[in-house]
């Protein structure tokens, strides 16, 4: 199929899914569109867990490497500030404007069409398309469910708008709560055990403290105290601080590497909201990633959550779009951009070798 053809068709299904509110865990609709425009486009076998739309190449094959396509079809709330129906999607001067078309319409489109051109080519490895759902809220029932019902996978390409640069690596998310204990007493008096001081020591080491491995990509660990809450009145010593700490977590260490080092230092009681959202990376010398410089492809580290977080995969991050555009009012894609993704995509698998 032409690429011309094929930036069509994704045009078209990405105004379907556009005017189909698919807020996270409501993607019911969404989920029987996409499913539905496979099965129009011949695939064989497309299956469905829960919200998540799966399909795999034509000529599978047990014998061969498999690659994962994925990208999500999910969205955030709109927020405050729209000018536009965030659900009317209009294309106007190159742009292309509703909720999700940047975050991750665009990638996902393309991704499909990808697909779609590659699967009854007898390729050396297989493919496999995963549209995921949940993934603005890093749910437990997206991607992290529908891995489990796949083929082995070896690697994945995921889809997000990075401006068609490969994301190599990818910052990880860990939320500590703590609460520093102490002893209650009166403030006049010389007595109790002031939990604020005792959690001041520990927010101090957060602060202060470095890491032995630091990311070549991103650096150090960047921990920061964000929120605090001690006291009752004005005249009792608290016996109870709690704190919260931010920690974007790096290829250096895992989320659990870096609670038991944390755990090792504070004096306070520490615990995760979750270890889900890891870091990740592949390495530089993978095939996909060389078969990506080759064509011209630029990589970096990127310092946003995707479903990455979630698979323990080696996975690059790649697509169309501008990252800087998600989540905003009138978000948009330029459609050359469309275009460009499903171009790149293409090109990227077709030049990948030694896999």
């Amino acid at each position: 199929m032409i690429l011309d053809e094929l930036q069509r068709k994704a045009i078209e299904l990405l105004k379907q899914l556009i005017s189909t509110p698919s807020i996270s865990k409501q993607e019911e609709q969404t989920a029987e569109i996409i499913r539905s425009f496979l099965i129009a486009e011949g695939m064989d076998d497309v299956s469905l867990i829960k919200n998540n739309v799966w399909a795999v190449s034509s000529n599978f094959s047990a014998d061969k490497k498999t690659i994962l396509l994925n990208s999500h079809h999910d969205t955030v709330k709109p927020v405050s500030g729209y000018t536009r129906d965030p659900f009317q999607p209009v294309i106007e001067d190159g742009k292309f404007y509703g909720l999700g078309s940047n975050d991750a319409g665009g990638a996902l489109v393309s991704l499909i069409m990808t697909f779609i051109h590659f699967y009854k080519k007898d390729l050396p490895f297989n493919l496999v398309l995963l549209c995921s759902s949940e993934e603005e809220i890093s749910g437990t029932e997206g991607i992290a469910l529908a891995i489990n019902h796949l083929p082995l996978i070896d690697v994945a390409i995921v889809g997000e708008p990075t401006s068609l640069d490969m994301a190599i690596a990818e910052k990880g998310l860990l939320v500590l709560d703590c609460t520093a204990h102490g002893k209650s007493g009166h403030a006049a008096r010389d007595e109790g055990e002031n939990a604020l001081y005792k959690a001041l020591e520990d927010i101090n080491w957060i602060k202060n403290h470095k890491f032995d491995k630091e990311s070549t990509l991103f650096g150090p660990v960047k921990m920061t105290t964000t929120m605090i809450e001690a006291g009752s009145q004005h005249n009792v010593i608290p016996d109870a601080c709690s704190f919260t700490v931010d920690i974007r977590t790096t290829d250096a260490y895992s989320n659990k590497d870096t609670l038991d080092i944390i755990r090792k230092n504070l004096k306070s009681e520490v615990k995760p909201r979750s270890l889900r959202l890891n870091p990740s990376k592949i390495d530089t010398g993978h095939p996909l990633v060389k078969a990506g410089e080759e064509i011209g492809l630029k990589t970096y580290g990127s310092p946003t959550l995707s479903d990455q977080s979630l698979i323990n995969i080696p996975s690059l991050k790649l697509g169309p779009g501008d990252s800087r555009r998600s989540h905003t009012a009138d978000e948009f894609i330029y459609i050359n951009q469309i275009e460009d993704g499903i171009d790149t995509y293409i090109k990227l698998l077709s030049n990948l070798k030694n896999f």
